[in-house]
């Protein structure tokens, strides 16, 4: 990706093109405006594999279809919110969200139920079923502080929904951070997420990582190619820094053992 930057500075940690499968960045948007989207695609949609429209921000945002359109036209992939899913759904309404969503003009779709109560073998025939049409997205663990999932459950569910047809699936921890796979201040549940890559290929997570400690944590744990999303739109660039140890957070962590030393 050395043509994107302004100085093709060496040792920097190679990075796949899109599409990626790999070092994926998956955005959240909360309802910014068509302005502001293209203001974001202008300067970070070369970084930006997904945007999500979280939670369910496109029933009520103004312009969505532009906005999506605008994405799409950048090789950004689009789905709305998981919440949005299971708010159709519990309301038994999964034909008219396949409808909305395929009338918004998007092809990938997120499978979750961290609010609502649905059996695993339903939520796995949701992924089927989606899929024919959408790449899907399915995200593992609650939304709930303090519901604790065992680690051979969570290792469970990601190889069922993978088998189901999710193209990757996502290790919850909400747009704050507190919880699924982070303690309620925030820090990684280190044993569970050392249990998951044990079983689970890293290539197949997407790890939520809304705060700069989560991000930092995982691109030492896993490298500048780990998939993580939840991302705020005005945190692209500074994420792809870490990335490539363009900030003090990770500046040795991608450089020969050479270079860690006095000059």
């Amino acid at each position: 990706m050395s043509e994107l930057y302004n100085f093709n500075l060496c040792n920097l940690p190679e990075r796949e093109i899109k599409p990626r499968k790999n070092g994926i960045t998956m955005v959240m948007d909360k309802g910014i405006s068509l302005r502001q989207a293209q203001d974001f695609i202008d300067t970070s949609s070369e970084f930006v594999d997904f945007v999500k429209l979280g939670f369910g921000t496109s029933l009520i945002s103004k312009n969505v279809k532009e906005k999506i359109k605008s994405y799409k036209k950048a090789n950004i992939k689009v789905y709305v919110g998981g919440t949005l899913f299971e708010a159709f759904v519990i309301r038994n309404k999964f034909k008219d969200y396949i409808k909305y969503i395929s009338d918004l003009g998007i092809d990938s779709a997120e499978v979750s139920d961290g609010s609502i109560e649905l059996s695993h073998e339903k939520k796995c025939d949701y992924i089927f079923k989606l899929s024919k049409e959408f790449m899907v997205l399915s995200e593992v663990g609650s939304k709930e502080e303090g519901v604790i999932i065992h680690p051979n459950r969570w290792i469970k569910l990601m190889e069922n929904e993978l088998k189901a047809g999710a193209f990757k699936v996502i290790a919850e921890a909400r747009e704050s951070g507190n919880v699924g796979i982070y303690h309620k201040n925030g820090s990684a549940h280190t044993i569970l997420i050392n249990r998951i890559v044990n079983k689970i290929k890293i290539e197949n997570i997407i790890w939520e990582t809304p705060l700069k400690s989560q991000q930092v944590y995982f691109l030492k744990l896993f490298g500048s190619n780990v998939n993580v999303g939840n991302i705020g739109v005005e945190d692209v660039i500074p994420l792809e820094t870490l990335r490539l140890g363009l900030r003090g957070d990770t500046f040795f962590s991608f450089l020969p053992n050479s270079f860690n030393k006095p000059i």
